[in-house]
């Protein structure tokens, strides 16, 4: 997120990291990164850095298992996973009121946008991490939550399509506007995604442990090796939740993947996904603008994505 979350006072994530991680904080920076999640980087009385991240009214049972298998997987040797430090007690987050908090090693490389895979060896690189993934042993699916296909906050695109919501803020009249206009595609887009939720069931289970947004931005260039972040989103799920933000549109990748595992991905998985994705932000932004706002940084940028996506599909 573009701006820290209000309730939350530095001093308080302060006082949390000493109680619950042992870590002294000499200085605690707000970083303005990625879309979702809030940020800081962290240095301790000893100089060494540290990443948090905090997440505010977040679905912590969802958080804490997906986080639980960044965890298992780095102990199992896939140190590609960035994986958060456990509590004291053993925790992979700690609940601050509304916000989850989890602690990280900082780690130290190149950085990438969204959509900017930099050639052929980065997305290689990355299907490298995904194929470790889809392959890691039983044991670290033992915290994972299967995939249920429903998109997060339907709900708020239903009601939203059935009526406007109420003038709450400098974005409300324009998202509603919006939607209107594509009422009926939007609708079509809904019932197309339900109708591919029912062939996936009429598939033979192909389900593998996924990350669910391994995409260039989640992924980091160290001195040692490619880095694979952001586990919030770990599910049990066929292979192509990860596959399609991988793919050039060439069909390599998907080549590449079925050579390495014997698995073929399918284009109606990849066509479930995809809209999955687009439905999904739709809905987080369209309940960011039916509930009160006052046109901050994160609601502009919550607008573009909203305009983007619904012209877009």
């Amino acid at each position: 997120m573009l701006t820290p979350p209000a309730g939350l006072p530095e001093d308080a994530l302060k006082e949390a990291l000493l109680r619950e991680w042992g870590l002294s904080v000499a200085s605690l920076g707000y970083r303005a990164v990625g879309f979702g999640s809030h940020h800081w980087e962290v240095a301790d009385d000893g100089g060494n850095r540290w990443f948090v991240t905090v997440d505010q009214d977040a679905d912590v049972a969802r958080l804490t298992a997906s986080l639980s298998v960044a965890v298992d997987l780095h102990a199992t040797g896939r140190t590609f996973a960035v994986a958060p430090v456990p509590t004291r007690r053993g925790e992979p987050l700690f609940l601050l009121g509304r916000f989850a908090v989890a602690l990280f090693p900082f780690v130290d490389g190149q950085s990438f946008d969204w959509n900017a895979f930099r050639g052929p060896e980065h997305r290689q690189a990355t299907l490298d991490m995904i194929i470790q993934l889809h392959t890691a042993p039983s044991i670290v699916h033992r915290h994972a939550r299967v995939d249920d296909f429903a998109v997060p906050g339907r709900a708020e695109i239903e009601a939203a399509l059935k009526a406007p919501g109420p003038d709450c803020g400098p974005y409300a009249r324009l998202a509603a506007e919006l939607l209107a206009g594509h009422r009926e595609a939007l609708a079509g887009l809904l019932a197309r995604y339900d109708e591919l939720v029912l062939d996936s069931h009429g598939e033979p289970v192909r389900a593998v442990l996924t990350h669910g947004e391994p995409h260039s931005g989640n992924t980091m260039l160290t001195p040692t090796g490619w880095r694979l972040i952001d586990w919030d989103t770990v599910l049990i799920s066929p292979p192509e939740r990860d596959l399609w933000l991988i793919e050039p549109g060439d069909g390599s990748i998907f080549s590449a993947y079925a050579a390495a595992t014997g698995v073929l991905p399918r284009p109606s998985t990849i066509m479930l996904y995809q809209l999955r994705w687009a439905l999904t932000d739709i809905a987080v932004e369209v309940r960011r603008f039916r509930r009160p706002h006052t046109g901050t940084a994160d609601d502009l940028e919550g607008w573009e994505i909203l305009r983007s996506v619904v012209t877009r599909i």
